[in-house]
């Protein structure tokens, strides 16, 4: 079958959230009555909102919210963060966001203990991982990456946003980066991939900073499937699928459709 993606454009976040959501059925698809459910935004700079480095804390809170409505008993959100984690946290706007929505919610920080040792069996690059153990064990694993501009990968999406749930030395991803993401994404498989392009950022990336650099989107993609969701979120910086390595290496392993020809797009 093909693969099916939802895409919605707005300026409300929360009705854009929803909206999107909903055209694949729902929160309540993905999310069963109390479950444990970990929402993994990107978190990872010392930047604010507008500057687009970080998932939006509106997006990340509306996801939240629709995930507690599902019945969810607890809610993990969490980044292994490039910056220093309480300013990346605070100032991405995230954990503010966050704060009402009561002990449910937990915004965790890092704790290297939880740390584990993951084989990667179907592996071309990698034989084995160091994963965040809530990452793995959660009921339900929903990604919410931002959409914007790396100067090493051309682009971090969703398959590239799972790199802040491990641990060890990160910097040895980055040799052969698109396969070893591709990797990752054989044990590391969210039930569902929420792509936050509401405002993007478009050079200078990952970390940015400038606010010139920063393009309104307005949009937001769900999909089950991680190759598609990245896929189709590259033509939004006038791009193709095959420009990214990532998106590439995971088709080749059988782990999505990367042809847009053959994406089912549920549009307004």
């Amino acid at each position: 079958e093909a693969s099916t993606l939802a895409v919605r454009r707005g300026k409300d976040i929360p009705k854009l959230v929803r909206d999107t959501v909903g055209a694949l059925g729902g929160m309540a698809k993905f999310v069963k009555p109390g479950s444990v459910v970990v929402v993994k935004p990107n978190i990872g700079w010392d930047r604010s909102p507008e500057q687009g480095a970080n998932t939006h804390p509106a997006v990340v809170r509306a996801v939240v919210e629709q995930v507690l409505a599902a019945g969810a008993a607890r809610v993990q959100v969490f980044d292994r963060t490039c910056n220093e984690q309480r300013r990346c946290y605070k100032n991405s706007g995230i954990e503010d966001a966050l704060a009402s929505l009561g002990d449910k919610v937990r915004v965790e920080h890092i704790d290297e203990r939880k740390f584990v040792p993951v084989e990667v069996a179907r592996g071309k690059a990698l034989t084995e991982l160091s994963i965040y153990r809530d990452a793995l064990e959660a009921d339900c694993y929903i990604n919410v990456p931002v959409a914007k501009h790396h100067g090493l990968s051309r682009l971090t999406l969703g398959l590239k946003n799972s790199m802040g749930v491990l641990g060890g030395n990160r910097g040895q991803m980055h040799h052969g980066l698109g396969q070893k993401l591709a990797d990752l994404a054989t044990v590391l498989r969210p039930t569902l991939n929420i792509i936050d392009a509401t405002r993007m950022l478009m050079d200078n990336g990952p970390q940015g900073g400038r606010l010139e650099d920063v393009k309104a989107g307005n949009t937001i993609i769900a999909s089950v499937d991680p190759v598609a969701a990245d896929a189709y979120a590259t033509t939004l910086f006038d791009l193709q699928p095959a420009d990214i390595d990532s998106t590439v290496a995971a088709y080749n392993m059988g782990l999505g459709e990367m042809d847009l020809a053959k994406i089912k797009v549920l549009t307004a």
